[in-house]
């Protein structure tokens, strides 16, 4: 029996747990565009115009929540607010490029 099997087999699968972090449309295609620079909000909602901004604010809490994505607050006026991935979260890009050549 391979690790993979056991693994499915167990209530702490690695696959499952991983779409528990990252599944759903918009959190990779986020994770995607952070992956070179740091971006504001509104850069994001840019790179990404299907996304409405209720939902990426949803995506994004969630992502800093589960330590993927780093949410940089200037704490100046106007406000000025980065995102950007945590080493944890780069360790995401392989997987993203294995995707981007799937596809």
């Amino acid at each position: 029996m391979s690790n993979y099997e056991l693994a499915v087999g167990s209530n702490h699968c690695s696959v499952s747990n991983t779409l528990d972090i990252i599944g759903g449309k918009w959190k990779v295609l986020i994770i995607h565009h952070l992956q070179h620079a740091p971006k504001r909000f509104n850069q994001l909602g840019r790179d990404l115009p299907d996304i409405t901004q209720r939902m990426l604010t949803l995506q994004l809490k969630e992502l800093v929540r589960d330590g993927i994505v780093k949410r940089l607050d200037f704490q100046e006026v106007p406000p000025k607010v980065e995102y950007s991935l945590t080493e944890q979260g780069k360790t995401l890009l392989p997987v993203l490029d294995a995707m981007h050549v799937w596809g």
